[in-house]
């Protein structure tokens, strides 16, 4: 015969399963001292997660967690809401695009070389028609009055090639000691490069600001004349404008006007200062 529990006592609490619905009911005593039932039901749903997941929910808790039942304890873990991806493609799909952009395959369709002869896939000096059909095309080029290079231009368009050196036979390399005009100095080679004229049409601007560009320079001293040369004094270590900078012109004449116009002008909240700039020692 079973005995009935005790007055103030509460049985025990009942988990049932049917299907995947967990039923779960308790009891308990309200602050009036009343018995009250308590059922929750629960689905149960079957997630497939990746390896790596399953291999860390069957780690043994450490810790203060240690002898913590299987499940996340409130008291030290945060539950949130899971975040799923959503992929837009796949990595077929990338893998895919990126084959199809790929520029080699684009240019395998294409014709890359052109002979400028026969119009062939291969290179012009290659054509097994260069003795027959060059000569021929150029022939009638000269009659037509046009370039052997491309027969839609004329010849006044293109400047002449220079004439061989003498005693050389065309197409043969000719070394620059033996072209024309190899005993004569470049003026590139010539020293002091930087001539008395270039002094002479040579201004000195102060006062600048520290926001001053070449840019600007060449901007406000253009409508006076040609210039060859712009130098700004600038700080190694901030790159800023030291504020002065040299402007010289091809002209003396562009050079006095130009001191004369900017002289005492307001730029950038400063009151410019141009002066003819002191001859260099060099």
């Amino acid at each position: 015969m079973l005995s009935s529990p005790p007055p103030g006592t509460l049985p025990p609490p009942k988990e049932t399963v049917k299907g995947n619905i967990k039923t779960i009911t308790e009891y308990k005593i309200d602050e009036d001292g009343k018995k009250f039932k308590i059922i929750r039901t629960f689905k149960i749903e079957t997630r497939k997660a990746s390896k790596a997941v399953a291999r860390r929910k069957n780690w043994k808790k450490f810790g203060n967690s240690e002898y913590d039942p299987p499940g996340p304890n409130v008291a030290d873990t945060t539950v949130s809401d899971d975040v799923f991806m959503v992929f837009i493609s796949s990595k077929e799909d990338l893998n895919a695009q990126d084959v199809e952009e790929d520029p080699m395959n684009k240019l395998k369709g294409q014709k890359i070389v052109s002979c400028r002869i026969c119009k062939g896939d291969h290179w012009t000096t290659r054509c097994p028609y260069k003795d027959t059909l060059g000569p021929m095309q150029k022939e009638l080029a000269e009659q037509l009055g046009l370039s052997t290079g491309d027969p839609t231009k004329t010849a006044g368009d293109e400047p002449e090639p220079a004439a061989p050196a003498a005693g050389s036979k065309t197409g043969k390399y000719v070394p620059p000691s033996l072209r024309d005009g190899s005993t004569r100095r470049g003026e590139s080679m010539q020293p002091n490069r930087r001539g008395a004229s270039d002094d002479n049409a040579t201004i000195r601007v102060t006062n600048l600001s520290e926001d001053t560009r070449e840019t600007d320079l060449q901007e406000l001293f253009r409508p006076f004349g040609s210039i060859s040369r712009i130098y700004l004094a600038k700080d190694k270590n901030t790159g800023q404008s030291k504020g002065f900078a040299f402007i010289s012109f091809h002209r003396r004449e562009d050079a006095a006007r130009a001191i004369a116009g900017v002289s005492g002008f307001g730029y950038d909240h400063l009151i410019l200062n141009v002066e003819w700039a002191k001859p260099s020692n060099n």
